[in-house]
């Protein structure tokens, strides 16, 4: 593991694909988007809901990271899904072995869990862990929160582990940060994740940018792979239009008309009717006088 590894990772879990899933959004859950009884603009929804979407996205960055630094370690890495007695699949976040010892994590962010949810923590990791035990006869549990500076629930975390312990009558672990390096006797790893963060976060501008005409050709070639009917949701919402979700998004709707001829080149009805629909809206919107060619000018 080394920094540029560390930042592709975040890279791709991050910023990859955020496009055409912000258009899903936007298609399938519009109401958390417009409305009059918002207090924000726009583009506020908008940064607002990547800002977020990036928070969620840095648990499934942090969990790659954590794999890949395990096998640096030189742990057998051991494919992460199970099921239970009834077939119902379940997902480690980190299994692994030395040979010797099968070892799970469950893995988040923080400790900022309310009490449902530090509950339902609780109950998934005993059934991961009798699904394991059952399967090895011994195991190495362990829960693991790596921002160190959040551990609202250690107190109750450690007795319900402690009570788990007694009861399958095997080693259970809860960590926080540093602590489960220096467990693994690689407490240096920690340090150089500090520092790769600090290094990654300095490199990020203070917002994303959410103007996909920016870039039209890249955004065009990322979102020409949305789903037909999440295309006929976003064109048939006058909302999304009239509330300035969209222009927020295409500023001068250069990319939108990239998607237009690519909509015109496919040829088929459903295809048809999206260039149909795409095409009034920028001629409402935009003032783009559509004049049914393609691309490169020629008429289809």
């Amino acid at each position: 593991m080394n920094y540029e590894k560390f930042c592709a990772i975040l890279n791709k879990h991050i910023f990859e694909s955020e496009k055409i899933e912000l258009l899903r959004k936007l298609s399938e859950y519009p109401g958390r988007f417009i409305g009059l009884f918002r207090p924000t603009k726009p583009r506020a929804k908008i940064l607002q809901h990547l800002l977020q979407s990036h928070e969620i996205r840095m648990g499934d960055a942090l969990e790659e990271i954590i794999e890949v630094v395990l096998a640096f370690m030189g742990f057998e890495i051991l494919p992460g899904s199970i099921t239970d007695n009834s077939g119902e699949p379940l997902l480690l976040d980190q299994y692994f072995t030395d040979g010797k010892v099968y070892f799970f994590i469950e893995q988040k962010v923080r400790d900022d869990h309310d009490s449902t949810k530090k509950r339902g923590q609780i109950s998934n990791f005993e059934k991961k862990l009798e699904i394991l035990l059952n399967k090895h006869g011994h195991v190495h549990g362990i829960m693991y929160f790596i921002d160190p500076d959040l551990s609202k629930n250690r107190n109750y975390y450690l007795q319900e582990l402690e009570k788990l312990e007694k009861f399958y009558g095997i080693k259970l672990s809860l960590f926080y940060g540093k602590e489960l390096f220096e467990y693994l006797k690689y407490p240096e790893m920690w340090d150089n994740i500090l520092s790769w963060l600090k290094q990654w976060k300095d490199s990020l501008q203070e917002l994303p940018e959410i103007n996909f005409d920016a870039e039209p050709r890249e955004s065009f070639e990322e979102i020409k792979a949305l789903e037909l009917r999440n295309w006929r949701k976003i064109l048939d919402n006058d909302k999304l239009w009239e509330e300035g979700i969209i222009k927020s998004l295409f500023r001068d709707g250069t990319t939108l008309k990239l998607l237009l001829f690519y909509f015109r080149s496919q040829r088929t009805k459903p295809y048809d009717q999206l260039a149909n629909k795409l095409s009034e809206r920028l001629k409402k919107y935009y003032g783009y006088a559509d004049d049914n060619r393609n691309e490169n000018g020629k008429n289809p």
